[in-house]
């Protein structure tokens, strides 16, 4: 696949692939389908018009919400064993289970093991089980956007990921699966409190290193973390391009990649969010961190954009 263009006019959106159809949910973020998405795990159904697309145009959220579970997913829904396929999604490390609805999930890496509640699938492979989590969309940004047909995460099985942001570790988790035992998710959050649950994750999912400290401070925790091949960043505060620079500056290694979840509301509520998403991304150029997409999140997440790139360090004078 191509590297796809960044064309920030006006701070528009290109948005996603999504779209078509009757505006099912496809995880794939290419829309279509004719099934209602329910976030819930329930018994989905009823899609047709009333189901949305992921680049938000189609009707209410959701054709029929369906009975079942909480946030976290509960009964209903998938079962697993011979009903359920599972296939790869076109990011690596990432799949799409086939059911009663489509969902996106990651392969456990502690299987047994659910992190926030969230529903597993177990699915029979010869002789062997294999489990997968669901990674809900209306819970994650970076599911969000992968639903929403981003071109690229930068994310591959093996390769090491500096996480800012990471609250209780819920998309950190799915990351962790992403990453495989190979991988390296160095997962740094400010919040004692959230920090508390983000290590005792990391107790069963050895390839997490969890980090309690300001990401405005990177040379605190420099000693720690190795030269990265990609930085997602979801701190949701007014100078996080800096703080994604001044990251990058350390860590982030040469043509290394960066994926930045922007909440237009955290840095100018009186801005048009379109105008915010504008102004991020000069400032992200100015710090040679050049922008390659840019998202929209509707209708997961209000007023919220990512945006994917690549740093390009300063040439050396000769």
């Amino acid at each position: 696949m191509g590297r796809p263009d960044f064309s920030p006019r006006g701070g528009g959106f290109r948005g996603g692939r999504g779209g078509g159809g009757g505006g099912g949910f496809s995880p794939r973020g290419r829309g279509g389908g004719d099934r209602g998405f329910s976030p819930r795990g329930g018994r989905g159904g009823g899609g047709g018009d009333r189901g949305f697309s992921p680049r938000g145009r189609g009707g209410g959220r959701g054709g029929g919400r369906g009975r079942g579970g909480g946030r976290g997913g509960g009964r209903g829904g998938f079962k697993g064993g011979k009903s359920v396929m599972v296939e790869p999604h076109r990011h690596e490390g990432v799949f799409i289970g086939r059911g009663k609805e489509d969902v996106l999930c990651t392969r456990n890496l502690v299987p047994g093991e659910s992190v926030y509640g969230e529903k597993r699938i177990s699915v029979e492979q010869g002789t062997e089980k294999i489990e997968y989590r669901v990674w809900n969309p209306f819970r994650s940004k970076l599911a969000a956007a992968i639903v929403g047909g981003i071109g690229n995460i930068y994310m591959p099985p093996g390769s090491r990921v500096l996480y800012l942001g990471a609250a209780n570790g819920t998309t950190v988790s799915h990351v962790s699966d992403v990453v495989g035992p190979e991988g390296v998710v160095y997962a740094v959050e400010f919040s004692h409190r959230s920090g508390r649950d983000l290590v005792n994750m990391a107790k069963k999912r050895t390839n997490i290193v969890p980090i309690v400290e300001d990401a405005r401070h990177p040379h605190k925790y420099r000693m720690i973390v190795s030269m990265v091949d990609c930085i997602f960043a979801d701190v949701a505060q007014p100078d996080q391009a800096r703080i994604v620079a001044i990251n990058a500056q350390h860590f982030l290694k040469v043509n290394g990649h960066y994926v930045i979840s922007i909440k237009a509301n955290c840095i100018d509520s009186t801005a048009p969010a379109e105008a915010v998403f504008a102004g991020e991304i000069k400032k992200l150029q100015a710090d040679l961190l050049k922008p390659q997409e840019q998202l929209t999140l509707e209708p997961y997440e209000r007023d919220h954009a990512v945006v994917v790139g690549v740093y390009r360090p300063p040439k050396k004078n000769k």
